[in-house]
């Protein structure tokens, strides 16, 4: 008897801002699922789509897999570059041969900026109080 395989999965964790996304990549049609939602209700605009599935249109791999996201912290431009970055990355642990191509478009690079702190004495990380010649 042929042993029955449990569903292969292959997983990525992303990271933006303060955004942290855990993808989970698996053989289907294309379907995405944003924390239980659909991918359009949770992203609104078109930009942040395109944005979260960048590494699957570049490695050509539209509509080979299901795509399941749980995503939280920050707003919804740091999540949509945490799923992007958890995409790619499940993608490299589905096929290593695919590390060059993200590597070189630039998908696999944590992006490392992050808002400044407030400092005291400040009303914001930099803007000083308003100067008073009087």
């Amino acid at each position: 008897m042929a042993e029955v395989k449990e569903l292969e999965s292959y997983r990525g964790t992303g990271r933006r801002k303060t955004s942290v996304a855990r993808v989970i990549l698996r053989p289907g049609n294309g379907a995405v699922l944003v924390n239980g939602r659909a991918f359009e209700q949770y992203f609104p605009t078109e930009a942040q789509r395109q944005h979260a599935l960048e590494p699957l249109k570049i490695v050509n791999m539209e509509g080979r897999f299901d795509v399941l996201v749980n995503v939280s912290g920050g707003g919804l431009s740091g999540q949509a570059g945490a799923v992007r970055l958890g995409i790619a990355r499940a993608l490299v642990a589905y096929d290593e041969g695919l590390r060059p191509a993200l590597k070189k478009a630039g998908m696999l690079t944590r992006d490392p900026r992050m808002v400044e702190r407030k400092k005291y004495g400040l009303h914001k990380a930099r803007r000083a109080v308003q100067y008073s010649k009087r």
